[in-house]
Formats: structure tokens, sequence, C-alpha cells
């Protein structure tokens, strides 16, 4: 890539990025299935004592519980809510962390927020101040990447037996989860995800795996449709599986009896509506899906009253 753009061109280059990280379509997985053999390396799903993948391609860990982390309270004078910087180590990283608390906050239930591609804790700002005015608490956390991915780069540690980078990114949310539960002012058993657009995905799959999980909120969201792809000789199943694992439509009956919220943009184009629409119809009740117009992608103030209702659900 030429070092060389002017500030329009890179902010361009910079949301197409965006758009290739957060799209991925199934036609894309089918082509990377079939060159995965080009890698050439033995593959053991479970070379690594922090992970595993199924045959069916369900992620899981060991129990999480007990994560070293570091705080400081850093509330501003103007700022009545209680706001924590936390460190916490995760996958053989330090993971940063803001942890908003309501003022008075007394066994307050508590959301993991996952930010979207690109977006820092700091900058999701909007969704944590919904969610104290509410009465919960919240952690956000700077994701890996700041919530990119690369899928075959992803591809070529698993066929190593190597943990994939978003393998550790749904660590650091379950990770994020146990941190906020240990908070003084937490309810420890009242925990939900909430996640945007890359961060919904891991949101969905976190949520999956760990039961004690209340329910999740998918904003701007969608899985891969890895169902879709058409299984032949040229498929190499390992790759399969690996896609599945990352795929969250391939998780969505493990939250059954759980509730599995998602609120989408009608003209969102860096993830169309009709791709949330087609992992919202294969989830299990209880569900709702919240159309919302305009355009937006990530959270929209035409969320709040939706996201205030689920959440009282979630946590009655």
């Amino acid at each position: 890539m030429s070092q060389k753009h002017t500030a329009k061109g890179k902010r361009k280059t910079e949301t197409e990025q965006r758009k290739m990280n957060v799209k991925l379509l199934p036609l894309a997985l089918g082509i990377l299935l079939m060159a995965a053999g080009a890698f050439g390396i033995m593959h053991s799903s479970n070379n690594d004592e922090n992970w595993s993948v199924s045959d069916d391609g369900i992620l899981s860990f060991p129990v999480i519980k007990n994560i070293d982390y570091s705080s400081n309270d850093i509330s501003a004078a103007n700022d009545a809510d209680i706001i924590r910087e936390v460190s916490f180590e995760s996958s053989g990283s330090q993971i940063a962390g803001l942890i908003r608390i309501p003022e008075s906050g007394t066994n307050v239930p508590g959301v993991v927020i996952l930010p979207g591609a690109g977006v820092s804790k700091e900058q999701q700002t909007a969704v944590p101040q919904l969610l104290s005015s509410l009465g919960y608490a919240s952690i956000t956390i700077d994701q890996r990447n700041l919530g990119g991915i690369d899928p075959q780069g992803d591809l070529a540690l698993y066929m190593n037996g190597t943990e994939p980078v978003e393998y550790m990114m749904v660590h650091d949310a379950l990770a994020a989860a146990n941190v906020l539960a240990d908070q003084s002012e937490v309810n420890e058993d009242n925990i939900a995800m909430l996640g945007l657009s890359n961060g919904g995905r891991f949101a969905i799959i976190a949520t999956a795996i760990e039961p004690g999980i209340k329910g999740v909120i998918g904003i701007s969201t969608s899985g891969y449709d890895t169902d879709s792809i058409e299984l032949n000789d040229n498929i190499n199943m390992d790759a399969y599986k690996f896609y599945r694992s990352i795929d969250p439509d391939n998780y969505l009956d493990m939250i059954s009896s759980r509730r599995f919220v998602m609120l989408h943009s009608m003209n969102d184009s860096t993830i169309p509506y009709e791709y949330a629409l087609r992992t919202f119809d294969k989830a299990e009740e209880p569900k709702a899906l919240y159309p919302i117009n305009g355009s937006t992608h990530g959270y929209s103030p035409l969320m709040a009253e939706d996201i205030e209702n689920e959440l009282g659900i979630i946590f009655e």
C-alpha cells in the first residue's frame, strides 16, 4: 500500500477496510475453504489447552473465573457515575476496559459492551451512558485490533493448532464479564452481552458458550450463513469447521431459553438488513428483532427505548 494518501483517501480506505471486515460473504468463505489445502499444515483442533473446537464447529474454553485485573477510579467531578479503568489478562494479553456504574449503584445488573471494528472504548460512549441512565453497570473493552478481523490469517493459525485471534476475542468478552461481575456494586448473577457490528458477533458466541450470561443484544450485526455453503470434495473440512466456529449462526440454538435481541437500521449499507433478518430467522425463541428507520451502522438514539425494554425482560 502506498504511504502517500490524502486525508479523504485515507478515510475512504479505512472505511472500505471496515466494510470488508464486517461483511465476509459466504462466497468468500467458500473460496477460502477450497484454497485451505494450500496451507499444507497438519491440524489439530485442540493443540492449546486454553481452547477447543468440536466436530460441529463449536468453540469452547475451560471455565473462566477469578480473572486477575487492576482497577482505578477516574470519575470526573461533573459525572455522578462511577467510572473505573480496568486492565485484565486474557489469552496472554492485557485488555483495557472502562467500567461505568450508576450513581449509588447497589447490586445492579451489568452489561458487557463490545464495540464495532475501529471503535475504541473511549469512543463508545452513548451506549454505556444510556445503560447507566437505566440503572445498569457496564464494561466496555478495547477489542484486539480494535475489533478488526483477519479470517484468512486466523485460518492459518487454526490449521497450525495455534489459537486464532477471533477465539481470543471471544475469550476477552468472557473475561470482561468475569471482571464486571466481580465489582462490589454489580449483581454477579445478572450479566448480559451487548455487541455492535463485529462486536455483536463475538457477543453472540460468548453468550452461547457461557450459560451464565442472561441474554444478548446485537446491534448492526449478523452471522455468516456458513450453513449455506455447499459441501463437496473440494472443501477442506478442517477449514469448514473453523469457519463454522467463528459464525454466530452456528451457535444460535445454544442461546435458546435466553433472550436473543437484534436491532438493525433498515438501510445499513455496511451489514445489510437482510443479513440480520437471515440470522434472526435461524434463532430460536425467545427473540426479538427491531428494524430501525435510517442508515446508521451501529447505535442510534432511535434504539434507546427498545434497548430499555429488552434489558428489562433479560434481567426480570
